[in-house]
């Protein structure tokens, strides 16, 4: 794993075209993250926050400008080379969850680290224990809440030690009670396990648990005042 972990968003620009129109999504955007930082990214819905997700990932290439993780240049790298870089260093946390229908809990937590040749079912074991579903290991998503599912989630995009966790409206599809228990709990794996994150997300509440908090208008990012208490 790269020495340098920190993330480095250079003058990124990217647009879409529309039938006639062509629309700029981000523009000339700037933005550096330190290791170990939690950054929460507001924003309306069309503002460009999960074009961001894509371009941070590897999923997409920008217009313009450089994604640099860790010391690599994202942007220099074919398709081929973001997908086994985004499968090595970054992990992901969905709203839908993603899970494997097919796949056990611990089936699931697995698959990420046999992409990357490091299987151990130890692994999934702790991780699903450390979500507090130790004995849920051998349940399909079918059998298990929408709660428990996001742990899952959270078990497997964790288990598989990247430098990089990205989330996209992770407490989107739970109710309030049930939002804020996963918040929790992915704030404190998030940190005892020293991962940097970005939570991509319409909900305030969230804030709470970021170190800094950006909010994306016009195509850039403004930073956003927000409250001291954590649920660190």
């Amino acid at each position: 794993m790269a020495q340098n972990k920190h993330i480095q968003l250079k003058d990124l620009s990217k647009s879409y075209q529309e039938g006639d129109n062509n629309r700029s999504v981000l523009d000339e955007l700037n933005l550096s993250i330190e290791e170990g930082e939690m950054i929460v990214l507001l924003g309306r819905s069309g503002s460009g926050k999960s074009t961001l997700l894509n371009l941070v990932s590897g999923i997409d290439k920008p217009d313009s400008g450089q994604v640099i993780i860790g010391g690599t240049d994202l942007t220099r790298l074919d398709e081929k080379d973001r997908t086994l870089f985004r499968r090595n260093n970054i992990g992901f946390v969905f709203q839908s969850f993603n899970l494997i229908s097919t796949l056990t809990a611990q089936e699931n937590v697995l698959l990420p680290l046999k992409l990357k040749g490091n299987a151990n079912d130890d692994t999934a074991v702790q991780f699903l224990e450390e979500v507090g579903l130790g004995d849920r290991t051998d349940s399909y998503p079918d059998r298990l809440s929408g709660g428990e599912q996001q742990r899952v989630a959270i078990a497997r995009a964790l288990a598989s030690e990247p430098m990089l966790i990205l989330a996209d409206e992770p407490t989107g599809n739970l109710d309030y009670e049930t939002g804020r228990n996963i918040l929790d709990i992915l704030n404190d794996l998030v940190r005892k396990n020293g991962r940097t994150m970005i939570i991509a997300t319409h909900d305030r509440d969230i804030c709470k648990i970021a170190d800094r908090v950006l909010e994306l208008k016009g195509g850039t990012l403004h930073e956003v005042e927000h409250s001291t208490e954590t649920v660190r």
